[in-house]
């Protein structure tokens, strides 16, 4: 039958993969079993048999597609340029219609209606508060359970000063879904440091959830309504920012350099002069690079300023970054890959000096700490970063060495 949605994968971006093997290497999957079907060009291949009509959207062609992190490491070491992400994206918007499921559909109504609503999502986010108060996460069906076990301790919600903007040359920040519910710090940091880099902050109340999960896991529809309502949030802002990386590198996908990631602002900031850099600590950080960070948006070096900026000595894990295994919905769909990949990547952190890892994406520190356990520190580089100027603030053993004019 072929393709039958308008979200079809391109056929340029299809053909332009010429099946060299580069993408073979760094290929998490396929590092894991040697499978050509579970590498990048086998998955291309796939796509190409349905839109040449040699092949079908069927329950192999799912297997295939389903098996895959979504990582992107794909993209940097392509010659051919192959617009990887967004072909994936294509291929799952049409197995959703064509071979729905009542697990993609469930999954589908919590995407489009649960995650992107505050109230729902809080009163979930109430539950869980409620288990881990009294220790009993071990309640939490198994599928679900790793994942959580990575939560930080959840806090009462926020209390947000919403802004609607009526001019241009404001900064506006995404709170995101997941990110606002557990991991609100991280946006209350982005907040405070960009204006306190001078920037024009304001936080749409009627944003919503970005569509990042939706998308990746073949809900084009629902990704396209989220992202109505967001270009409307966001009508006038000169520049729309993220806290996770997942979020920042859909943003950056549907509105290009219009939105990005906070590591970058705040590294712009600090190199401009209108953040302090401080003196050096001597401690060690180890730097997790989040897939959609490092590969989807080949952002590297600006968690690392942050990271040093702060004081503290970077550290890394490993030269491709490979994915932690989180993946979003990757955890509770694929445990096994998961959990190995999870157990590869914090197996080489236990191996490093230094107990604090800094990680920019939620999902990835949750993953890692479900691994690592009680003993490491795993927080945003920009939180990490705002606590350290804090502390600089507030001592007189410790003041910023180096401001640029």
């Amino acid at each position: 039958m072929g393709w039958v949605t308008e979200h079809r994968p391109d056929p340029a971006g299809l053909a332009s993969c010429v099946q060299c093997g580069l993408c073979l290497p760094v290929c998490p999957t396929f590092r894991l079993t040697g499978r050509e079907t579970a590498s990048p060009r086998g998955r291309l291949q796939a796509m190409s048999a349905v839109a040449d009509g040699v092949a079908t959207v069927d329950s192999k062609f799912e297997e295939i597609l389903d098996f895959c992190l979504g990582c992107r490491a794909c993209e940097p070491v392509c010659p051919g340029l192959v617009p990887y992400g967004s072909l994936l994206e294509g291929s799952r918007a049409e197995i959703a219609v064509q071979i729905p499921s009542a697990g993609r559909r469930a999954r589908g109504w919590v995407l489009g209606r649960v995650v992107p609503s505050r109230r729902l999502l809080g009163a979930m986010t109430a539950v869980l508060r409620l288990l881990q108060k009294l220790r009993l996460t071990a309640l939490v069906p198994g599928r679900f359970r790793r994942s959580l076990s990575g939560m930080r301790r959840l806090a009462p919600a926020v209390s947000r000063t919403f802004s609607e903007q009526d001019a241009r040359g404001t900064v506006g920040v995404l709170l995101g879904c997941v990110q606002e519910q557990w991991f609100s710090p991280v946006n209350t940091a982005a907040i405070e440091l960009l204006t306190m880099a001078g920037h024009e902050v304001v936080v749409p109340e009627s944003q919503t959830c970005c569509g990042a999960l939706a998308a990746h896991d073949g809900h084009a529809d629902v990704a396209d309504l989220l992202g109505v309502r967001n270009e409307e949030a966001f009508a006038n802002c000169d520049l729309i920012v993220a806290s996770a990386a997942g979020c920042s590198a859909h943003l950056h996908d549907t509105y290009g350099d219009r939105a990005g990631d906070i590591t970058t602002a705040i590294a712009k900031a600090i190199d401009d002069g209108r953040l302090p850099v401080l003196a050096p600590s001597g401690d060690a950080v180890v730097i997790q690079d989040p897939c959609h960070l490092r590969h989807a948006q080949r952002i590297t070096a600006a968690p690392r300023r942050i990271v040093e900026a702060a004081g503290y000595d970077p550290v890394e894990i490993d030269d491709d970054g490979m994915c932690c295994g989180a993946a979003g919905l990757y955890t509770v769909l694929q445990p096994e890959a998961s959990a190995e990949l999870g157990i590869q990547k914090t197996d080489r952190i236990k191996a490093l000096d230094g107990t604090i890892v800094a990680s920019a994406n939620p999902g990835c520190e949750m993953q890692l700490r479900a691994f690592l356990g009680g003993e490491y520190v795993i927080r945003h580089p920009i939180e990490l970063y705002l606590e350290a100027v804090k502390a600089a603030a507030s001592s007189a053993n410790v003041a910023p060495v180096e401001m640029h004019s």
